[in-house]
């Protein structure tokens, strides 16, 4: 599927025109191909990276780490230590991030049994109020 349009990007994807724009922009993206009219003209190419980018994205990378795993992509033997550091720092981020959600649910679910056992006022408004 080479040569496709920015609409037809867009509902393959999943991405907005915007967001393709602003990758290009950004330079997530390189300069996209343009017909002499100026429509942009995807390749199999930056479908690919496109693809990586959301791969990363739901990985919980941001857009700058991202824009560092396209650069070490394009040499990964070379770049695997900077990954794996970077892969490291990100699954620290995360361990730390489920831990805080894991709290917030033991408080929540508290919060929520004690409303259900209660006669008067409100545990979920006073607990929020203790806070």
């Amino acid at each position: 599927m080479s040569d496709c349009r920015i609409g037809d990007i867009s509902k393959q994807l999943g991405l907005s025109a915007d967001t393709l724009r602003y990758y290009e922009k950004i330079k997530l993206l390189p300069k996209i191909k343009r017909t002499t009219s100026g429509i942009r003209i995807y390749s199999d190419k930056d479908i690919s990276r496109l693809s990586f980018i959301q791969r990363a994205q739901k990985m919980n990378f941001s857009l700058a780490e991202i824009a560092s795993l396209l650069q070490m992509r394009e040499d990964p033997q070379h770049a695997r230590s900077e990954v794996r550091e970077l892969t490291h720092k990100k699954l620290a981020e995360i361990k730390s991030h489920l831990q805080d959600l894991t709290a917030l649910r033991d408080e929540l679910t508290l919060l929520s049994n004690l409303c259900a056992g209660s006669e008067d006022g409100c545990p979920i408004i006073e607990g929020i109020e203790d806070d």
